[in-house]
C-alpha cells in the first residue's frame, strides 16, 4: 500500500532503495505533509471541536466530577472514530490516587537536657503536602540548602553525616542573593531549589525527617508556610486537599515548614541564622554541622480518601518493521488549572483544557487521515491530574503501555493560543537540542515566532516533567494568555482558532517528522557553570 501511494503521486519511489526506505518516505513529500497539515488542521476543526468539548468542560471545578469524566469519554469515543487503538483493551488507564488532609496525633518537639519543647501545629510548623504519614526522630543537623549537585561542584552534605537524623535546610539555592556569585544558574532557578528534590536528597543521605526554614537574606517573613490544609483553615480553604499515589506517603520521610520559634530554638536567633546564610553565600561553599546537644521528635498523620480518575489513550500502530515497536507520545493534561486573566468566570478552563486538548485531536486526525502510518507508533494521551501534582502522567511513567526505554519523546501541549499573537513558548529547549532542532525546521511551514525558554525543567512545566526526569526527550509548546484577555464565559470565544491551528500544525509536523526518524535523541546534562561545556 505504501509504495502504491508514493508512486501514484509521482515521488518515484522506485529510486530508495530499502535500506533508505524509512528516509525517503518522510522527505519525499514533505511539502505535501504541510499541505495536508493545512487542509485537515483548521481554525473551523479547531472552533467545532473547542465548542463540544467546552459543553463538558464548563461546570467542571474539581477533578474528577462527572463533568470531567464526560470530557474523557468525549476524548475517547474521538480516538475510536479516528480509528486509534485501545491499549491493553481500554483508551482508559486507571489513576491510583487519594486525596489527603491532617489526621490526628500530629507533634512536633524538641529535647534539651531532658526538658522538652513542644510546638504547635500551624503557629510553629506546618506538614507539608508530599511529606511523609510516619513518625520521624532524631539528632538535628544544619544542611544548608540540602543540595547535592555534582554537576555544579556543590554539596551540603559533603562534611555531615545524617544517618538516622533530622535535617533542617534553607528554602532555595545558593546565588540568589547575589548576582556576582553564580554558582548555579544565577537568578535562574534548577530543579535544586525545588521542595521535593531536597526530600529525596535527604532520604538519599540516610536522614528520618527535613524541616524547611526561609533564608533570612531570601525572605522577611518567618511564618511557617506549609501546605494550605483545609482543615488548618479558619475561613474558606485556600486550596483544595492534595493529591497522590494511595499508599505512597509510609516510603517518605516527614517534611514540615518551621517557623521562627522553631528558628530560635536551634540557632538562638534570627540574626545568627542570617550570618550563617551569608557565610555560605559568601564562599560558595557549604557550612553544614550538627546542632548540639538536642534531639527533634515528630509524627506526621494523614488521612486519605480515594478518588478515582483516568487517563485516555489512543494507539497508532507503526509502518516500518523494526521501528515501530518504537512509540512517540504527544499528550496534554485535560484537568482544569483554574480562573486565569481578570475575567473570574470560566476564561481558565478554555484556555487550560479545552484548546489543548483541540490541538490533541487535532494532530491525532492528522496522523490518521494520511495514506499510511508512520515508521514509529504513536501515543495520544490526555492525561488527569496534571494540576494535583502529575499524577497522571506519574502513572503512566511507573506503568507505561510500552516500555519506556522504547519511548523516544515526549511532546507536550500546554495551553493554546488566547491571544491574537503570532508567537509560541518551547519549553524544554537547552535539555533537549535534538529535538527542539526538528521544531525549529518544521517551522518553516508555519512562520511562528519561537519563544524558546532555556531554563531547567521543572515540576511547574507539566505532564512532561515526568516523562524528561526518566531521561526521555520532553518539550512542550505553550502559549500563555495575555494578563488582560477578558475571555469569556461558558464558550470558546476567547480563544484564537487561527492560532491554534497554525500552532497544532507545527506539532503535526514535529511529531511527524520524530515519528519517520531513525535517530534517536538524547537529554542534555546541564552545563558546567565554569566553563559552559556539558558535564561528561
Amino acid at each position: 500500500m505504501m509504495f502504491n501511494t508514493l508512486f501514484n503521486r509521482g515521488k518515484f519511489v522506485f529510486l530508495c532503495l530499502p535500506v533508505f526506505l524509512l528516509v525517503c518516505y518522510h522527505g519525499y513529500g514533505q511539502r505535501w505533509v504541510a499541505e495536508h497539515a493545512k487542509a485537515i488542521i483548521t481554525p473551523s476543526l479547531v472552533e467545532q471541536t473547542t465548542s463540544r468539548l467546552g459543553s463538558y468542560m464548563v461546570k467542571s471545578r474539581e477533578n474528577p466530577e462527572l463533568a470531567l469524566d464526560s470530557a474523557g469519554s468525549f476524548i475517547a469515543r474521538q480516538f475510536e472514530s479516528f480509528g486509534l487503538q485501545p491499549l491493553n483493551g481500554s483508551y482508559f488507564q486507571d489513576i491510583r490516587f487519594c486525596t489527603f488532609d491532617l489526621g490526628s496525633d500530629i507533634f512536633l518537639s524538641i529535647v534539651k537536657d531532658l526538658e522538652t519543647k513542644n510546638y504547635v501545629l500551624k503557629k510553629d510548623f506546618v506538614p507539608f503536602e508530599f511529606s511523609g504519614s510516619k513518625p520521624a526522630e532524631g539528632d538535628i543537623v544544619f544542611a544548608g540548602y540540602g543540595i547535592t549537585a555534582p554537576e555544579y561542584n556543590y554539596d551540603d552534605y559533603r562534611d555531615v553525616d545524617v544517618q538516622g537524623k533530622i535535617v533542617v535546610v534553607f528554602r532555595q539555592e545558593p546565588g540568589q542573593t547575589d548576582s556576582s556569585q553564580v554558582r548555579f544558574l544565577g537568578k535562574e532557578l534548577t530543579r535544586y531549589t525545588q521542595l521535593q528534590e531536597k526530600q529525596k536528597m535527604a532520604m538519599e543521605h540516610g536522614a528520618v525527617g527535613m524541616l524547611v526554614i526561609p533564608g533570612p537574606m531570601n525572605y522577611q517573613s518567618f511564618e511557617p508556610e506549609g501546605y494550605p490544609w483545609p482543615s488548618l483553615a479558619t475561613g474558606p480553604a485556600e486550596a483544595a486537599p492534595p493529591v497522590r499515589y494511595c499508599g505512597a506517603e509510609p516510603d517518605m520521610i516527614p517534611v514540615v515548614a518551621a517557623g521562627e520559634s522553631i528558628i530560635r530554638e536551634l540557632f538562638g536567633s534570627v540574626d545568627t541564622l542570617r550570618r550563617l546564610q551569608q557565610h555560605i553565600e559568601h564562599d560558595m561553599q557549604p557550612h553544614s554541622f550538627v546542632v548540639p546537644g538536642k534531639t527533634l521528635a515528630m509524627n506526621i498523620v494523614f488521612a486519605s480518601r480515594p478518588l478515582g480518575c483516568r487517563n485516555v489513550a489512543g494507539y497508532l500502530k507503526g509502518s516500518a518493521p523494526g521501528l515501530n515497536d518504537e512509540v512517540l507520545i504527544v499528550g496534554v493534561h485535560y484537568d482544569p488549572a483554574g480562573y486565569i486573566g481578570v475575567n473570574k468566570a470560566d476564561t481558565g478552563y478554555f484556555y487550560d483544557v479545552v484548546s489543548p486538548v483541540s490541538g490533541l485531536l487535532a494532530v491525532a486526525r492528522a496522523f490518521t487521515t494520511m495514506p499510511d502510518p508512520p515508521g514509529r507508533s504513536v501515543i495520544f494521551m490526555a492525561f488527569a491530574g496534571e494540576k494535583k501534582g502529575l499524577p497522571g502522567a506519574e502513572t503512566y511513567v511507573r506503568q507505561p503501555f510500552i516500555s519506556l526505554d522504547k519511548t523516544v519523546a515526549m511532546l507536550s501541549l500546554g495551553i493554546f493560543p488566547c491571544n491574537p499573537g503570532d508567537s509560541l513558548e518551547i519549553t524544554g529547549v537547552s535539555q533537549n537540542p535534538d529535538i527542539a532542532k526538528i521544531i525549529r525546521k518544521q517551522n518553516s511551514n508555519t512562520g511562528i515566532i519561537l519563544a524558546e525558554r532555556k531554563r531547567e525543567q521543572t515540576e511547574a512545566d507539566g505532564d512532561l516533567f515526568s516523562f524528561f526526569k526518566k531521561g526521555i526527550p520532553a518539550l512542550s509548546f505553550c502559549t500563555r494568555p495575555q494578563a488582560n484577555e477578558p475571555g469569556t464565559a461558558g464558550h470558546s470565544a476567547g480563544i484564537s482558532a487561527e492560532k491554534s491551528a497554525l500552532v497544532a500544525r507545527l506539532e503535526f509536523l514535529s511529531a511527524w517528522n520524530i515519528a519517520n526518524d531513525h535517530n534517536h535523541y538524547k537529554v542534555a546534562k546541564p552545563k558546567d557553570p565554569a566553563d559552559g561545556k556539558q558535564k561528561p
